[in-house]
């Protein structure tokens, strides 16, 4: 199974939809099976692997067990992606990302 721990020290950070058709295209799989898996079309499936809508936070936990990876990596891609689209086209969004880092660090 795949780690958090292997996934911090890659150089190539991924969206969730990237290591979604990752994982199909390693398993030589159709978008339509993947689909199957969370009962959805293709069609959804390849808008989340183009990052054009993201996939509901329920159907990790089946995509984590059909592709035998840690569910923490796939619920850490969906919120980073929830993350970066909410901010991406903030003027000041990566200044807020930086003072929430700050402030929760502070917290904890």
């Amino acid at each position: 199974m795949e780690t958090l721990h292997k996934m911090k020290n890659q150089t190539n950070y991924q969206t969730l939809g990237e290591m979604l058709r990752q994982l199909r295209e390693e398993n030589n799989l159709m978008q339509r099976e993947v689909g199957a898996v969370i009962e959805v079309d293709g069609a959804l499936i390849s808008k989340v692997e183009n990052n054009e809508k993201p996939i509901n936070r329920e159907h990790l936990k089946k995509l984590s067990a059909f592709f035998e990876i840690d569910e923490d990596m796939l619920q850490l891609l969906w919120l980073a992606d929830k993350i970066r689209n909410i901010i991406k086209d903030e003027p000041l969004g990566l200044k807020a990302l930086n003072y929430t880092h700050t402030k929760l660090n502070n917290e904890h």
